[in-house]
């Protein structure tokens, strides 16, 4: 059985989720260090001019981990984010089939950071038709603080012998610790596809909406694609 686990993002880029399709069980890290201006409250999508940003605004303060950062609902992110997605993606070829269910989920309340990552992974997930299931960190009991302590638990606690890291992982994971602890480290190979989008050009690193809204659900088979070909 093989596990990998991520900070919980908002609507997360192509390289999250070809990770997720990779593995038997996919960990949201809700225990760790929120991070400012980094990917666990905005992402990209496609403008005409290149991307722009969609930012959650949030409360929160060093050195809070992600599952207790508070979502800022006093200004008008939900609707500007609606509108973004319908004026940006006015013309793409799935917009129908994928509009309403990201709308929908701007609706939806939610208590903090954590659980509107969670649920816009399990969305985005869902319509690629990426299957591996998704825990929270969080509710796995006793974790200790260390990083790779952490992880090493968190194989320990899935019965996982693999874990597959991101691709610059050699560069901080203590590998004779997890090779002591019997979990064999893999290493994410990620190769970007190129697909059809609204604007002319191709621009790469955007949310997986943008895959989505162009391609339409069940589009995994474009990241996988490319795997096979780097094979």
């Amino acid at each position: 059985m093989r596990i990998a686990a991520h900070q919980p993002q908002y609507l997360p880029w192509l390289g999250f989720f070809d990770k997720m399709d990779r593995v038997d069980r996919f960990v949201l890290l809700d225990v760790v260090q929120y991070k400012k201006n980094e990917w666990q409250n905005r992402n990209r999508i496609r403008t005409a001019e290149g991307w722009q940003w969609l930012t959650v605004p949030v409360h929160f303060s060093f050195p809070m981990a992600i599952k207790d950062v508070t979502l800022d609902d006093r200004g008008s992110w939900r609707r500007k984010h609606r509108e973004a997605l319908r004026i940006h993606y006015a013309r793409s070829a799935h917009r129908t089939a994928v509009l309403p269910a990201l709308e929908a989920l701007l609706d939806e309340p939610f208590e903090n950071l954590s659980a509107l990552n969670a649920r816009t992974v399990r969305l985005l997930a869902g319509l690629l038709g990426v299957r591996a299931p998704i825990s929270l960190a969080s509710e796995i009991p006793g974790l200790p603080d260390g990083a790779d302590e952490r992880l090493i638990a968190i194989c320990r606690h899935f019965g996982c012998a693999e874990y597959l890291a991101g691709a610059g992982g050699a560069d901080y994971m203590d590998l004779q610790a997890y090779s002591t602890a019997g979990i064999r480290v893999l290493f994410q190979e990620f190769r970007h596809p190129v697909y059809p989008q609204s604007y002319a050009g191709f621009e790469p690193n955007l949310s997986a909406v943008d895959l989505l809204l162009n391609c339409g659900p069940g589009s995994l088979a474009r990241i996988r694609e490319t795997r096979e070909a780097a094979a």
